[in-house]
């Protein structure tokens, strides 16, 4: 009896023990069953967001699953921006992704501790969102789309396309923090190229009808514009607005050719957003964003809408067609 008393005894002792470690176990699953809070801050829920989600998916992250995306849009309204941000952190996630200058230092704003990842930035070493390129320092890190020649390199296949053309219309924003860099490049680019370069603002979307008339007016035979919010959001109002005025024009994203502009050349945004994944991840994993340096383009894009030069009368010379990585028909 005493033996089976005892027997009993060491049966419930080994059961206690199983059970006291289990416990670590089970809180170990539940760590690892962590779900990973990501916000994103951005203009519009345009396409290289479905890149940078496509991203998150190849690198195991499932929405709902071990990962819960929030999202805020500005809508092409930079002002609603810093509110969107404040909003964004008091939801606490562990990292911020903000595309885009103005999103980049709204969060800034908002947050000096929580990581953000910027998808595309503007001169971000120039305006003072990271230290330098290579060292960011703080809590930001990314890509920028700023990439060697690309102006030049714009107004050269410009005139390539329409060699007739020698004023060429800009339609940007000069209240930006980034966009005065720009022009300045643009400026010298011109002058190498022999084109007029006319300036035509717009700072927010209730402007464009009133810079349209500018262009008119100015004798314009060629468009550009900044790829800045408030031009992505009126970006099938320019095209169609270049359309009728039948002037050809080159962009700063493939967005403006799908809206139905000419052509564009530049960084592709899809790959950009989907490489700003893998700061994300990397930032999960506990790397600091101070330590990530800030990445250039790798993908330059050119992308020519096929229907759009038919309306022009425009034959697109061989030499353009060879180098274009996408033909929108």
């Amino acid at each position: 009896m005493m033996l089976g008393m005892r027997a009993r005894r060491l049966v419930a002792t080994a059961i206690l023990g199983v059970g006291l470690f289990a416990v670590p176990l089970v809180a170990n699953a539940q760590t690892a069953a962590k779900v990973h809070r990501i916000a994103i801050l951005g203009n519009q829920n345009s396409p290289p967001w479905e890149a940078f989600r496509q991203g998150m998916r190849d690198l195991g992250y499932v929405d709902k699953r071990n990962v819960s995306i929030e999202s805020r849009w500005s809508e092409g309204k930079s002002d609603r921006l810093p509110a969107l941000a404040i909003e964004l952190v008091g939801l606490r996630p562990d990292v911020i992704v903000a595309s885009g200058t103005q999103a980049t230092r709204a969060a800034m704003q908002a947050t000096t501790t929580i990581p953000i990842v910027m998808p595309v930035s503007s001169y971000p070493d120039k305006i003072g969102l990271v230290e330098s390129l290579a060292r960011p320092g703080g809590n930001v890190t990314g890509l920028t789309n700023i990439g060697p020649e690309l102006h030049g390199k714009s107004l050269d296949l410009l005139k390539e396309m329409a060699p007739n053309v020698s004023r060429v219309a800009l339609l940007w924003n000069p209240a930006s923090p980034v966009e005065p860099f720009a022009y300045r490049q643009l400026l010298a680019a011109a002058q190498a190229a022999s084109v007029e370069i006319l300036s035509v603002e717009v700072r927010s979307p209730d402007d464009f009808n009133m810079a349209f008339a500018a262009v008119a007016s100015r004798g314009a035979n060629a468009l550009l514009a900044h790829g800045n919010p408030v031009n992505f959001k009126g970006r099938k109002l320019i095209a169609e607005f270049a359309l009728r005025n039948r002037l050809p024009g080159i962009y700063q994203s493939g967005l403006f050719v799908e809206a139905g502009g000419l052509m564009s050349y530049a960084p592709s945004y899809n790959d950009l957003f989907r490489r700003a994944a893998t700061y994300v991840d990397k930032i999960l994993k506990g790397a600091k964003p101070a330590d990530l340096p800030v990445e250039q383009p790798t993908e330059i894009e050119l992308v020519i809408n096929l229907k759009t030069a038919k309306a022009f009368g425009i034959t697109i010379p061989q030499s353009i067609m060879l180098r274009a990585d996408r033909v929108i028909e």
